[in-house]
């Protein structure tokens, strides 16, 4: 019966330190992401972007990426979730196109690893330019 409670009160110690780490690194995207923009504004979402003329992606966190073309940041926004994604991994697009579109998938490659991750989805893409004046 001590073993039983003694396992479940370690269980609960894990789960308070994730979500200590969880809520830790939402609060570090959302700085990075903060600063990546700056006093950029968002423009119309498009459904692709040039891919010859952007810097990135930068990774943000496990559902954002930016693209930089020259002044302008795009944010791709992903369909879901993307658990592989992190700092210091390589994202590999797969992309059916000319451009980086839409529903193209990509692969996450962690740095020490062979064998990339499941495929994810980039989502739409959001420009942002810095104000006119």
């Amino acid at each position: 019966m001590r073993f039983a409670i003694m396992f479940a009160g370690l269980a609960l110690a894990g789960c308070a330190q994730n979500a200590e780490y969880k809520a830790e690194r939402d609060a570090q995207a959302r700085r990075e992401l903060a600063s990546a923009l700056g006093d950029r504004v968002p423009g119309k979402q498009q459904d692709c972007i040039n891919p010859g003329m952007s810097d990135g992606p930068q990774i943000i966190d496990t559902r954002t990426l930016i693209y930089r073309q020259g002044g302008r940041l795009y944010r791709n926004d992903l369909v879901a979730e993307c658990p592989s994604l992190a700092p210091l991994t390589t994202v590999i697009v797969v992309m059916r196109g000319s451009q980086l579109c839409r529903n193209d998938q990509f692969s996450v490659l962690t740095p020490g690893t062979s064998i990339p991750s499941a495929l994810c989805r980039l989502g739409k893409f959001t420009p942002y330019t810095r104000p006119a004046g």
